[in-house]
């Protein structure tokens, strides 16, 4: 059915509280200045990718532009942002990709498996987001350590691989005990320092193998090195950070890894503290949204009909609905999900149809999820930036001429 586009009662001309207009405001500035700038190479290991989609941080945080989020459900690899936390391994592991070996541990018969051996035990399907647990990042006023991101660290992606639990049937079942699923990451580790200190290596809840996949393809292509492959452990719901890269081994572990990055690592510390293992980690997401068009990047807007895109998920949960305000959240209305449904890790894109005279609006998004879990207005602060569902700091201020 289509949307019939919303009436604007004048009063939605004024902007939303003083909080989401110094956010927005902030983040506005911030991106018109970095679009009016020609873009940064790309590094040579991503050069296949377009350099006008992306913000280049550094060599190895590389994030997607709001502008260049598509209407399309699937973010194609050539769009999809780039955060690495040790430098990709050498291109030769993907020069015969079904040679690479992964190590299981922790089942009744724990051994060496090879990707051309997976590939025999199962294959499925997975439609996920894919989102870096300090997206929105770059909204806190604290300034946390860590790439500043803003939306573009997050894509919709579809995996193809061997489920986990398929893999752990075949290797005898899950040992007795076993709380948690542990992968550990194939990068070559700088030399001279302890391994724990540096390795990526992340323990989720076993419970989570039940959609897990070891997967060996994105978006109907081998998975490119930049991206982890040839092969990822693929952990649906989960933030970026636990979807482990060139995977090298999978173990299922009573305890959480000591690894740093697990231990102190990717924690929800209090503003000003470090992180250590009695604070929560950072893993599961949860009900999300954000507007990707109109936005700063494009300059003004015609006044008129105006088509109000964007993208909304729920994390571990599907997104049950989404609602679009024009006045910085003083009112809100129902969006309308748009394009196929793949499932309940993968985004909804959204479209809300408004007649917007000349004036400066504040547009925002608010999700829902089917547990009924709403995307709150405020972020919760942490010292390291993470978890940013706020709808205020995502809100986005464009003028209307």
């Amino acid at each position: 059915m289509q949307q019939q586009p919303q009436s604007l009662p004048r009063r939605h001309m004024l902007a939303g509280s003083a909080v989401a207009l110094a956010s927005v405001g902030l983040a506005s500035f911030t991106r018109g200045a970095v679009a009016q700038a020609a873009p940064k190479p790309m590094p040579a290991y991503v050069s296949w990718k377009e350099p006008s989609n992306f913000i280049v941080h550094s060599n190895t945080t590389i994030e997607t532009r709001r502008s260049a989020f598509g209407t399309s459900v699937i973010t194609p690899s050539e769009q999809l942002y780039i955060r690495n936390n040790l430098p990709a391994p050498d291109s030769a592991i993907v020069t015969d990709r079904d040679a690479w070996e992964i190590a299981v541990e922790g089942v009744k018969n724990p051994r060496k498996l090879s990707l051309r051996e997976l590939k025999t035990l199962g294959v499925e399907t997975t439609a996920m987001v894919l989102q870096c647990s300090g997206n929105g990042r770059g909204y806190f006023p604290s300034k946390p350590s860590g790439t500043p991101w803003q939306v573009g660290a997050a894509g919709c992606v579809i995996w193809s691989g061997v489920p986990v639990r398929l893999v752990a049937q075949a290797l005898g079942g899950v040992g007795e005990g076993m709380k948690y699923m542990t992968g550990t990451g194939g990068e070559k580790l700088p030399e001279g320092l302890d391994p724990k200190s540096v390795i990526v290596e992340r323990s989720v809840p076993t419970s989570a193998m039940a959609d897990a996949l070891l997967a060996w393809e994105m978006n109907g292509q081998p998975i490119p090195l930049a991206h982890g492959g040839p092969l990822r452990l693929i952990v649906p719901g989960y933030t970026g950070v636990n979807n482990i890269k060139y995977i090298k081994e999978l173990a299922f572990t009573a305890k959480e890894t000591d690894a740093r990055i697990m231990s102190h690592g990717y924690r929800l510390s209090p503003p000003g503290a470090k992180g250590d293992p009695s604070q929560p980690s950072v893993q599961e997401m949860s009900v999300k949204s954000w507007i990707n068009s109109p936005n700063a990047d494009q300059g003004p807007v015609k006044a008129g009909t105006v088509q109000i895109l964007g993208v909304a998920f729920g994390g571990l949960n599907a997104v049950a609905k989404v609602e679009v305000s024009l006045d910085g959240g003083k009112s809100w209305a129902s969006g309308r999900f748009v394009g196929p449904d793949l499932g309940k890790y993968a985004w909804r894109q959204f479209v809300f149809v408004a007649k917007m005279p000349a004036g400066e609006f504040t547009l925002a998004s608010r999700a829902t999820d089917s547990a009924g879990n709403v995307q709150p207005e405020q972020r919760v602060e942490n010292a390291g930036g993470f978890n940013n569902t706020s709808w205020a700091d995502h809100a986005v201020k464009v003028t209307v001429a």
